[in-house]
């Protein structure tokens, strides 16, 4: 199943995406709309607008430098080599956009950079979970992007305040269950920024593999449905070139994975706008 999303007329609902068609299921959880049936005739994919597939994940989780040559070119902004131990930081659930929304280009700095990404979402409660049963929790997976700003993470010792910035959380286009993706270990991730290719491998690539990543995480605290992990990045992001190839204003990114489908998403400068309440 390919779950989605998405708004139309005002009214947000999930569906499961059916080639060019969205079917609405029943449910209002993420839980509830995994096990829904169909709840209403078809709607054109075309006359909707795909959101995150979840609203506001419990969590954000997402592990650093987890690609070899990705850890060997950001050693000058992590300052890390290739880990031994995980790097997990996490990123706010206001973070949380959606595949083809505007990613804001901060107002308190230029560094802005992609990293194209698997998410994993979680899809049953885990706690102490061996690497054996780590994929019995995973609802699916989705197309992500972990947008960065370098000089704020490289300034927090937990990279935190460089990676929770608004909008830095995007994640589609739809859930694919783990029967319908079948074994993504050697599906390409591929980045594009302004359609130049910066990013490809594939997770088989990865230091520490999905079900190390979850049975390490639920070591520590309980994984939850609709929490969402971000499995890392590539080489090839904007800070590993000399200079630095930090997005701007009308940028455009789109990350696609082999059988998951694309997200996009245009860069924009972020609202000079006060918010209190």
């Amino acid at each position: 199943m390919r779950l989605v999303r998405f708004e139309q007329g005002g009214a947000v609902s999930y569906g499961r995406m059916d080639g060019e068609t969205v079917v609405p299921v029943s449910g209002a959880t993420l839980t509830e709309a995994l096990a829904g049936n169909a709840a209403g005739a078809g709607v054109p994919l075309a006359s909707v607008r795909l959101l995150a597939p979840v609203a506001r994940p419990g969590k954000i989780l997402g592990i650093g430098v987890n690609y070899a040559a990705h850890a060997a070119e950001s050693v000058s902004f992590v300052n890390t080599a290739k880990p031994e131990v995980q790097k997990w930081f996490n990123k706010q659930v206001t973070a949380t956009n959606g595949p083809y929304d505007a990613v804001h280009l901060p107002k308190v700095s230029p560094q802005l950079d992609y990293e194209g990404e698997l998410v994993v979402v979680i899809g049953k409660p885990g706690r102490h979970v061996p690497r054996a049963r780590a994929m019995e929790i995973v609802a699916g997976f989705c197309v992500g992007g972990d947008y960065s700003v370098r000089d704020w993470q490289k300034a927090s010792q937990t990279m935190i305040m460089g990676k929770g910035f608004d909008t830095h959380a995007v994640f589609g286009p739809a859930i694919v269950t783990p029967d319908e993706a079948g074994d993504i270990s050697g599906c390409q991730i591929r980045t594009f920024v302004n359609g130049e290719l910066r990013q490809s491998a594939t997770p088989s690539l990865m230091i520490h593999d999905i079900a190390a990543q979850i049975e390490h995480l639920t070591a520590a605290f309980t994984l939850e449905p609709g929490d969402v992990i971000y499995t890392g990045t590539p080489a090839g992001v904007g800070a590993g070139f000399d200079p630095p190839k930090w997005l701007k204003a009308g940028d455009r990114v789109r990350v696609e994975i082999d059988g998951l489908g694309h997200i996009e998403n245009e860069v924009v400068e972020e609202p000079d706008t006060t918010r209190i309440g």
